[in-house]
């Protein structure tokens, strides 16, 4: 039996992944045999040889969708969390990963400088969807807009409904 993978795509601090544990702790309440992938912790564990390069940001990618696929192959439904910046990276997930559904958290710049929780907006790094081009998904399953108008368990709620859960 294959298992599911919800790839939750967005900007730093769109709420990608307050919305995706929220998601997870749902699934595994409700007995689904489900892991919580971060994009962070994914970079501490599998990607600390990577840095932020174009070429580096799409091999991380790689990386990531390849770890769904296999856990997803082996029956677990994946929650996995990321800024995913490139349709190359979603096309092969969508084409490759059992049971893949992508949700877009879509959240305003100025939404994402208030929020600014990793002091990334505040000027000096490279951020993605700034200094740093991303190519905004074009097919996703479902677009989330996270601007502060409906709580986490409100985004959940739709992304069940989405989700035939």
């Amino acid at each position: 039996m294959e298992g599911r993978t919800f790839w939750i795509t967005g900007l730093s601090g769109a709420g990608k992944t307050t919305i995706g544990r929220l998601w997870y702790e749902e699934l595994r309440a409700s007995g689904v045999p489900a892991v919580f992938l971060d994009g962070d912790r994914l970079r501490q564990a599998i990607g600390d040889d990577l840095g932020y390069s174009e070429a580096d940001r799409r091999k991380s990618a790689r990386r990531n969708g390849k770890l769904c696929a296999l856990l997803a192959e082996q029956g677990l439904t994946v929650v996995c969390c990321t800024i995913c910046m490139y349709d190359e990276a979603r096309l092969w997930n969508r084409e490759n990963i059992p049971g893949y559904f992508e949700v877009y958290v879509k959240a305003s710049m100025e939404t994402l400088r208030q929020r600014n929780q990793k002091g990334l907006y505040s000027g000096g790094t490279e951020v993605a969807g700034l200094q740093v081009r991303v190519e905004e998904p074009k097919n996703p399953d479902l677009i989330l807009e996270n601007d502060g108008q409906r709580t986490p368990a409100e985004q959940v709620a739709i992304l069940r409904a989405a989700a035939g859960k």
